[in-house]
């Protein structure tokens, strides 16, 4: 037997076992090595290396050349280029590793093969990373902008988490909102962080206010942050603010225009309370 038939481990078509396969267009099927697999399971802890074998098979009667990558899973083939003789089945060995930092859980991914004319036929993986389950999270950057609660959920453990929140507030004068614990719609993977926003309609329009962020999580995962904001209505105190400067600037208007008039008729200017008298014509320069 040639050296490539056998790293490919070749068979005769008659003694292929009836597992089910992903089947292409063109008279061919890649599946699991093996009879009554439907896809490709694995288990095992991170830094884990697997091994397994993937069967394509050329049902048609000429040869057949498809190239395999996987997706998802890392996985390394003993060749990514398979030829096929016709009414054949070859048999290519792999090796999944678990990757070290991999957090316990269930992971998907794919094996494909796809032959030079692009037509596809693919099998389904599923690897179950083993360890020891810790829910944690946190919650980060909590802001308030505009109408709307900004924040971050951030999950540090190792199980996927499906978190709950609560927004409480107090003002000068006592609570200005108060939303008990309800579940967010999101899934939050293991070493995954979401920025996500909650709607304050009616925030107050003038207040000082701390607010607080509980987040929750099955398995008892915990946090909550806190911010403070400053609600002011700039628009109506910004035309108090202008109101009262020009009363205040009103007097010495006042006097300006009287040393104005002074010196154009030459009447003396009596000082008024605070202020320095000053010689007729020292406004606007020497009287001509």
């Amino acid at each position: 037997m040639p050296p490539a038939a056998r790293v490919l481990g070749l068979t005769l078509l008659l003694l292929l076992a009836s597992a089910p396969a992903a089947r292409a267009a063109a008279g061919w099927s890649v599946a699991p090595a093996g009879a009554g697999r439907p896809s490709f399971y694995a288990e095992g802890t991170p830094g884990t290396v697997l091994t397994d074998t993937v069967s394509v098979t050329d049902t048609g009667r000429g040869p057949l050349t498809v190239r395999l990558r996987a997706t998802g899973v890392r996985i390394a083939f003993a060749r990514t280029t398979v030829r096929v003789p016709a009414r054949t089945r070859a048999e290519v060995p792999f090796t999944l590793t678990v990757p070290a930092d991999a957090a316990p859980g269930d992971r998907a991914g794919t094996i494909t093969a796809r032959d030079t004319a692009g037509r596809t036929a693919t099998v389904a993986v599923r690897l179950r990373v083993g360890g020891p389950a810790l829910a944690a999270l946190t919650v980060e950057h909590v802001a308030v902008r505009g109408g709307r609660i900004t924040y971050q959920l951030v999950n540090r453990g190792t199980t996927v988490l499906v978190p709950r929140l609560a927004v409480h507030a107090d003002g000068v004068l006592g609570p200005v909102l108060d939303r008990p614990a309800r579940t967010l719609p999101l899934r939050l993977p293991p070493g995954t962080r979401r920025t996500l926003g909650e709607p304050w309609p009616g925030r107050p329009a003038l207040d000082a206010v701390d607010l607080r962020l509980t987040v929750t999580a099955a398995g008892g995962a915990h946090d909550s942050a806190h911010t403070s904001a400053r609600f002011v209505p700039w628009g109506p105190v910004s035309g108090v603010l202008g109101a009262a400067a020009a009363a205040a600037a009103l007097p010495a208007v006042r006097r300006h225009r009287r040393r104005r008039d002074a010196a154009r008729d030459g009447t003396p200017v009596r000082a008024s309370a605070g202020a320095p008298a000053e010689p007729a014509g020292s406004v606007g320069g020497a009287r001509t």
